[in-house]
């Protein structure tokens, strides 16, 4: 084998690979909001779907509009927000 090939893990490390990418996340601000009094702030709350259901297309079609409504207000000069993880069911 390559020195490369022995360099790459067997296995994927779930946990070791969530917990440097919320690191870096974090360190990059991606859970801030922006206050800019230069721009109107327009954001989205994204709650979790609901556990007493299954997960379908409808659950992506939904986050993909939300998706598109934060890139498009960003383009015309909005401060954009698209916080997911809220509790909606109190």
């Amino acid at each position: 084998m390559s020195q490369i090939a022995d360099q790459i893990p067997n296995r994927f490390e779930f946990q070791t690979a969530c917990q440097q990418i919320y690191a870096a996340w974090e360190t990059d601000g991606c859970f801030q909001a922006n206050v800019n009094p230069q721009r109107k702030p327009y954001t989205i709350v994204i709650p979790p779907p609901n556990v007493t259901g299954a997960l379908h297309l409808g659950h992506a079609l939904n986050n993909t509009l939300q998706d598109i409504q934060v890139r498009w207000h960003r383009t015309r000069g909005f401060e954009t927000l698209w916080m997911p993880g809220t509790d909606h069911a109190g």
